[in-house]
């Protein structure tokens, strides 16, 4: 008798808005009817019901030994460092006998940044890209490395899609805010701007975008200030967290492989695709010996990819 599959467990940030945490919740129920057959649960670190711990407690009932967490959330800050496995070995001591693996945050995967361009195109209706400048909205952290993300997220969708510009801002804990960001737009020499939300579901800070974004054009009538959606439950979204729930039960990619040059087909650069690595060579490595020691300063692209 074969193993079954280690079961889905969607961990999400939890939100005051009711709206948002349905979504979520909805979201969970899509997979679990796109995939009948892998027990599917879904829970919040906080803030709305249901708690991760009631979802792992609802896969046990279900008679699930090990799962798979995966976090719903685009960047790697608090709570998918900290937060989420804490509660993760919390629930390991109340449920003895299970045993998990932990996916990786979504992050600026390439399928995001096509839904991303096409809330763009909603938008847009027909303006010349060349002519915009888009306003990533983050949600914001205390963590310098999730911040960092969005800007990546941001250049990311910039390169080869043809938008005059991409800037970055943060609704919540970290510089510049909206209306700071649209500034510097404006600054730039923007006449065009669209805030573009990068937040998965509906909620309370993505709201807040919105209004933010409406006052400020309501004082800048001399401009062209429009919103744009969140990523929603697009099928691209439920396909990545599957490809996220492969990589937990396959063991844990730590090479950014998502937006690697050489493996995806990037906007600009597709001949790069496939293209063999030869590493780098330390200038202080002896000549005779650059083949046997090059691995150690190479990339690591052709090994790891």
């Amino acid at each position: 008798m074969t193993t079954p599959p280690p079961a889905l467990l969607i961990a999400g940030h939890g939100t005051r808005d009711d709206a948002g945490a349905e979504a979520f919740r909805d979201f969970v129920r899509e997979l679990g009817r796109r995939h009948p057959d892998l027990p599917v649960a879904g829970g919040f670190i906080e803030l709305s019901p249901p708690p991760l711990g009631d979802a792992v407690t609802d896969l046990v009932e279900r008679g699930v030994r090990r799962f798979a967490a995966v976090p719903l959330m685009l960047v790697s800050a608090g709570h998918a460092k900290g937060d989420i496995p804490a509660a993760l070995a919390r629930e390991k001591e109340r449920h003895p006998g299970i045993s998990y693996t932990y996916g990786r945050p979504l992050g600026p995967h390439p399928s995001l940044l096509r839904v991303l361009e096409r809330r763009l195109d909603e938008v847009l209706d027909g303006v010349d890209r060349a002519e915009v400048t888009v306003l990533l909205v983050g949600r914001g952290s205390t963590d310098p490395d999730a911040n960092a993300e969005v800007c990546k997220a941001a250049r990311l969708l910039w390169e080869g899609r043809g938008y005059g510009a991409v800037e970055t801002a943060f609704v919540s804990l970290a510089a510049p805010d909206v209306p700071s960001g649209l500034e510097r737009c404006a600054r730039l020499g923007a006449r065009r701007i669209v805030v573009l939300p990068y937040f998965l579901f509906t909620g309370i800070l993505p709201d807040r975008v919105r209004r933010q974004t409406e006052e400020w054009a309501a004082a800048h009538p001399g401009l062209d200030v429009r919103s744009a959606d969140v990523i929603g439950p697009e099928p691209e979204l439920l396909d990545l967290v599957m490809e996220r729930y492969a990589e937990a039960v396959q063991g844990d990619l730590r090479m950014n492989c998502d937006s690697c040059v050489y493996r995806i087909a990037l906007p600009g650069f597709e001949g790069k695709v496939g293209m063999p690595q030869q590493p780098h060579f330390h200038p202080d490595d002896d000549g005779d010996h650059h083949h046997g020691h090059g691995h150690h300063h190479g990339h690591g692209h052709a090994h790891a990819h």
